[in-house]
């Protein structure tokens, strides 16, 4: 149950899990209580961080004035050494969004609500290396998708509407009235509500394109100028910004709904059409319980969670609940089911090998999952990284993930030498082989696996070899 739903067991969470029973344990992850924190050695490299308590408009206007300072540099030299300096001020605000996710990952208490953050980013993904999304990305996942992960998806699905990066990552900023983009309007149906082959047509994602034309950007101190008619449906909040002059106000049939031109009333009249389809049920539960359950999800599980999904509204908690409480769900649970992705086989190897002694830098675990494929924020197409198996279990990746076990395993990777000049690395000594394997994890292991690790050199060798066991891949 912690292997399936955190992001990985280890003595701690174990002996909370023992303490509780599972099923207090699992109300306490689906319904997280508002003041749980991070251990303060987490809490405090990401209070350090200089855009965690700015607002996307003041980043973004920040940026937009250092690169048009860097343009304004006349000697050629000069303006290539500013320029340089402006895309490292970029990739620097995407590395401290990584590494916060990773922080969360290993050490919040709500690890069910950090798992689910991390699935909802993929399925409303967005790529960091498109315009100035490096710098909005962190904003991203921190208000617009993890307060909501648990929440209702209605409220989540708008919040990604409503977020610069969403905007300027499906190009929506760029669709008025006479200049339709479509791009938002596809992906909205394709992949973040009905899925493929649901039923729309190719004139319902017009349709939708003509309602979400004037949504975008501004960030501009001073509101953009309207005829005075306009004035009052002008709609600006943060670099969010609803431009009536911008958008098509006549009618719209949209999935046989008559929608009246009225301005952004529209776009939420659109979204409870989508929200509320059948299709959306069955494509986010189906989405789910390929995440947690298995490559090709019993359908009546499937139909199960998207029942739920439709009696609560929407609501993700209830559905994650329908799953956890189904037999299909038990019976998953059996040793080897699922398969890790990148992500996951990397941050429960370090979970188990340090517990709650909380890493200083996360470089290189940011490192190692760029190397197996899987960097978060790096996901360049709509669709998200695959959910399934295939995708991740090829020779080459096994072939990184022996080497990563070894640097893990050995407590050499880096991990606790902070992050700047002069930095002192501080030993740490991972120990798999505690209370935990012997009075758990051990059992779930074969007796090849079992008569391998008998053949380790030292401690540092059994903790590789542990690490490089097709049971702790699974």
């Amino acid at each position: 149950m912690l292997d399936r739903l955190t992001w990985g067991v280890n003595a701690s969470s174990a002996e909370h899990f023992h303490a509780v029973g599972t099923e207090r344990w699992l109300q306490e992850q689906l319904h997280p209580a508002g003041d749980l924190s991070l251990p303060p050695a987490a809490k405090a490299q990401i209070e350090a961080m200089p855009d965690v308590h700015s607002f996307p408009f003041d980043i973004a206007v920040a940026f937009e004035q250092q690169a048009k300072s860097a343009n304004q540099v006349a000697d050629p030299e000069q303006k290539k050494a500013a320029q340089q300096v402006y895309q490292q001020a970029m990739n620097d605000r995407a590395k401290q969004a990584t590494a916060r996710t990773i922080l969360r990952a290993l050490y919040a208490p709500d690890q069910l609500r950090e798992r689910m953050t991390w699935f909802w980013f993929n399925h409303f993904n967005v790529h960091q290396y498109k315009g100035n999304i490096r710098i909005l990305v962190g904003d991203y996942e921190d208000r617009a998708i993890r307060p909501h992960a648990l929440g209702k998806f209605r409220d989540l699905l708008a919040a990604t509407l409503r977020h610069p990066a969403m905007l300027r990552y499906l190009d929506n900023a760029d669709n008025a009235a006479g200049h339709l983009n479509e791009n938002y309007a596809r992906e909205i149906m394709e992949l973040h509500t009905m899925g493929i082959g649901s039923g729309y047509t190719q004139a319902d994602v017009e349709a939708l394109a003509r309602i979400l034309t004037g949504v975008g950007i501004d960030l501009k101190p001073e509101d953009p100028k309207l005829k005075p008619e306009l004035q009052s449906q002008l709609v600006r909040e943060g670099a969010f910004e609803f431009n009536p002059a911008r958008h098509d106000y006549g009618d719209k049939t949209f999935l046989g709904h008559l929608i009246k031109g009225r301005g952004l009333a529209e776009v939420d009249e659109a979204l409870d059409i989508l929200v509320h389809h059948p299709a959306t049920a069955a494509h986010l539960s189906r989405q789910i319980a390929t995440y947690f359950v298995a490559d090709n999800p019993p359908e009546a599980l499937v139909q199960k969670m998207a029942q739920t999904f439709r009696t609560s509204d929407g609501d993700i908690a209830a559905v994650l609940g329908t799953m956890v409480h189904s037999p299909e769900f038990a019976a998953s649970l059996k040793p080897g089911a699922r398969f890790k992705d990148p992500v996951q086989y990397v941050l429960s190897a370090v979970r188990l090998a340090y517990d709650d002694k909380v890493v200083l830098n996360t470089a290189p675990i940011q490192g190692w999952i760029n190397r197996l494929g899987e960097g978060l924020f790096n996901h360049e197409t709509p669709d998200g990284y695959a959910l399934t198996s295939a995708s991740w279990n090829g020779p080459g990746q096994m072939m990184v993930r022996f080497e990563i076990a070894r640097q893990v395993g050995s407590g050499s990777a880096g991990l606790f030498k902070p992050d700047g000049p002069n930095a002192v690395e501080r030993p740490a000594f991972p120990l798999l082989q505690n209370a935990l394997y012997y009075e758990g994890l051990k059992q779930t292991l074969t007796p090849t696996t079992q008569a391998a690790l008998e053949q380790a050199i030292s401690p540092q060798d059994w903790n590789t070899l542990f690490l490089s066991s097709p049971e702790f891949m699974r």
